[in-house]
């Protein structure tokens, strides 16, 4: 596994349950994946010797976020089966191939520009303001981003990002947001997780709820172009697919080519989770059901808790009171097991099961409203 975030500690847990060992790459040494791992190799993603002991010791690899250089997956790839492979994380590791190959593949995206210097923003098409001006590279969770309503403010935000490459993305008017998270084998049989409906906070994946509040027709359509894109990448692994709905019409925002935050809820909702899928199309074991078995409302718990209330000695950093989260019958909390906590880091996140979806719903926001997560922030 390269990377050792909270995706990779579900992968390796995944993967201890069906028997496998595994060995992740990380330079962190506090990493949460790295921590539970039979082999933690603390190093850099390009180290050469963390490499060639990778090629030499595993039987096939995976990756648990993007931005880990395809070179590497390139090259781990001439000893080894890499699932996905380096094409498709390089197409989704950077904004303008990821709107080149929806381009290309005849996919619905919203109309945008790529930006590479001022000029290109002086000659841009009026019509993509107001838009979101992206970095090509390495923007998630809200960063790298700027909302700009005419071309001055578009300037001023490439400058911003000091003339890194953008794309120039026309602003939708937005329905609400969907997506889909989906496995991949290497026969090229796929398995989509029951489509979901994402609300964001600060640019953060905020609550997943399943089902999504949409018509059968729209999540089976988004199912189906979750499909075309995984095909269309020759792509084996778990991915998923985020999806704008505006005026009653799907747009594809972006790829990630791993499990995903908003697939979350499959652990604890569906016959087979996101990460042992991955673990499965891995290991060219047969896919599992993606069957949800009840509805799921899942919420991300980010670092800003724990700086909500100094304890009684003073200080600043203090862990949320879980016994009320605990305390409800129908509730999974999941925490990452991470070094520190700090305002917008990804520490945990708990879901809610049941039978009734507006009953979930009900219930998820109340243990938000419990431990001090304000509607309103």
């Amino acid at each position: 596994m390269l990377g050792g975030g909270q995706l990779g500690r579900f992968f390796v847990m995944a993967t201890h349950e069906l028997g496998y060992r595994v060995m992740v790459l990380d330079p962190d040494p506090h990493s949460p994946a790295g921590r539970i791992a039979d082999h933690h190799l603390v190093a850099a993603y390009e180290d050469s010797e963390a490499l060639a002991r990778m090629a030499d010791q595993c039987a096939a690899v995976t990756t648990e976020f993007e931005n880990v250089p395809a070179q590497t997956l390139a090259y781990l790839s001439k000893f080894l089966p890499v699932r996905p492979g380096a094409e498709a994380v390089a197409i989704c590791q950077n904004r303008m191939a990821e709107k080149g190959f929806l381009r290309d593949q005849g996919l619905p995206h919203a109309p945008y520009a790529e930006i590479h210097a001022e000029a290109d923003l002086a000659g841009a098409d009026g019509a993509l303001f107001p838009g979101i001006l992206k970095v090509a590279r390495f923007g998630y969770d809200g960063k790298g981003q700027a909302r700009v309503a005419n071309r001055e403010e578009a300037l001023a935000a490439f400058r911003q990002f000091k003339g890194e490459a953008c794309v120039l993305e026309q602003m939708l008017s937005l329905d609400y947001e969907v997506s889909v998270v989906l496995a991949r084998d290497e026969n090229g049989r796929v398995e989509c997780f029951p489509t979901a409906e994402n609300s964001h906070r600060h640019g953060i994946l905020d609550v997943t709820r399943v089902p999504a509040r949409t018509s059968v027709c729209m999540a089976g359509d988004a199912e189906e172009l979750a499909a075309r894109i995984a095909a269309g990448m020759d792509y084996v692994g778990t991915m998923a697919v985020e999806f704008f709905i505006s005026r009653g019409r799907l747009y594809i925002n972006e790829m990630a080519p791993r499990p995903h935050n908003s697939g979350h809820y499959t652990l604890d909702a569906c016959v087979t989770n996101q990460f042992e899928q991955q673990v499965r199309a891995l290991c060219g074991l047969p896919l599992g059901s993606p069957r949800a078995h009840s509805a799921a409302a899942m919420v991300n718990l980010l670092g800003d808790l724990w700086f909500q209330h100094p304890d009684h000695q003073g200080h600043h950093a203090r862990e949320p009171d879980w016994a009320k989260l605990h305390a409800m019958p129908d509730l999974k909390l999941h925490l990452y097991g991470k070094h520190h906590a700090r305002p917008g880091r990804k520490m945990g996140h708990f879901t809610v099961i049941g039978a009734d979806p507006a009953q979930v719903q009900r219930t998820a926001l109340a243990a938000r409203r419990a431990i001090g997560i304000r509607d309103d922030e």
